[in-house]
């Protein structure tokens, strides 16, 4: 006898809040070697420590332990480099203030789990990171955008939601943002800080691209203005590679164990090995070396990109000149969508993102991210003028 299946369960209604990324969706468009693709925010693989990184590996694989369980907060030797750096850039850390993760993606996941019950308010830049805004979305957090004027955070519409609101936290990436590229000035931290302890919500700091700095001089962490509020969160993916899928956060003393529970739900810990390789090669030095490298080659493609930009935006495009990174934010005249342009720039073998899904609420959408590292300046002069043959042809 033929039994008539019953309608499974319906999916949950976080997951269908989440929009999906078409900065994930356009890699699998751009994969095309013809394509030259300032879409993802790809960190070059020629400029990867091959030797450097195999030598670690091989160090740490003599060790048995290196393939065994591991704790979940992360290996000491790795929190212990990671805590140094903090500390040298001015902001006294313990390797027990931090927990290692699986990318800086899987801090967000943690502390949307250890910090937010559905329905609660968070504060996100506008534009945002988007994977933060699916990240918040899939713990049902409600995200209100507070925008910029110019290339700084507007305070007064900030203050204005606070007499409204009473926020978890404020999530922002104010060194080298993506997808502007902007960064705070030290007013603006001290203010948001200031505002923090004021108001009583957290901070949480973002700061994969702090490292990546290419001009101008460097900005302290807003964790040094304050310490009880602020959260920080960082990333080997630019610095080392994005394969390794290593992060960390440097919690508060308050929430340090909730972290470390959402943690072991997650995963029980980060791969021992990676941890392990990682540690082996911050600590033989090779790692500051191949930063100068990386450093020096992407201050030229910024500079390709920011020279060619004139020539292959429309009269009346605007655009920023940020000091690091790997984003550069422009907007295209009146009349223009971002969107159907990207149509138009794949015909000419050529992508970028449109700004669109950056935002949180109301989007720009003459807006586009534009990332510079994945190419040569040679290739970036090209790429730039199939995209203005693309632009015309609109």
């Amino acid at each position: 006898m033929l039994i008539s299946p019953a309608p499974l369960p319906p999916r949950s209604q976080r997951v269908s809040s989440a929009k999906p990324s078409p900065v994930r969706d356009l890699l699998a468009l751009t994969r095309r070697p013809e394509v030259i693709s300032f879409a993802g925010g790809l960190p070059a693989p020629e400029l990867f420590d091959l030797d450097g990184i195999r030598e670690a590996y091989d160090a740490v694989l003599g060790q048995p332990s290196s393939l065994q369980y591991s704790m979940s907060e992360g290996d000491p030797a790795l929190r212990a480099e990671v805590a140094a750096g903090y500390t040298i850039d001015g902001l006294p850390t313990e390797a027990s203030d931090l927990l290692v993760t699986t990318g800086s993606q899987q801090a967000l996941g943690l502390l949307a789990t250890a910090l937010l019950d559905p329905g609660d308010v968070i504060f996100v830049e506008d534009p945002c990171y988007l994977a933060a805004l699916q990240t918040f979305a899939l713990a049902g957090a409600r995200a209100i955008a507070v925008p910029f004027a110019e290339d700084q955070l507007d305070f007064d519409a900030l203050e204005r939601l606070l007499a409204v609101h009473t926020p978890k936290f404020f999530y922002t990436v104010p060194t080298f943002q993506n997808p502007t590229g902007r960064t705070y000035t030290p007013q603006s931290r001290a203010r948001l800080a200031q505002l923090a302890i004021r108001h009583g919500f957290r901070i949480i700091e973002d700061e994969p691209y702090r490292q990546l700095r290419y001009s101008g001089d460097p900005v302290a962490s807003m964790a040094t203005l304050a310490p009880d509020h602020v959260i920080c969160l960082g990333s080997f993916s630019k610095v080392i590679a994005p394969g390794l899928r290593l992060g960390w956060v440097r919690t508060t003393p308050d929430i340090h164990p909730a972290v470390v529970i959402a943690k072991q739900a997650a995963d029980l810990h980060t791969s021992t090995i990676d941890q392990g390789a990682a540690a082996h090669y911050l600590a033989s030095g090779r790692g500051r070396t191949a930063l100068g490298h990386i450093t020096r080659a992407y201050a030229a493609r910024r500079d390709a990109m920011l020279d060619g930009l004139a020539e292959a935006l429309p009269d009346g495009s605007t655009w920023n000149q940020p000091d690091g990174g790997m984003f550069v934010w422009a907007r295209l005249p009146d009349g223009y969508d971002a969107t159907p342009a990207l149509t138009r720039a794949l015909d000419h073998d050529v992508a970028f993102v449109p700004g669109a899904p950056f935002f949180a609420e109301s989007a720009d959408e003459r807006s586009l991210r534009l990332s510079f590292t994945t190419y040569e300046p040679a290739r970036i002069r090209e790429g730039l003028q199939r995209l203005g043959a693309a632009l015309q042809a609109g």
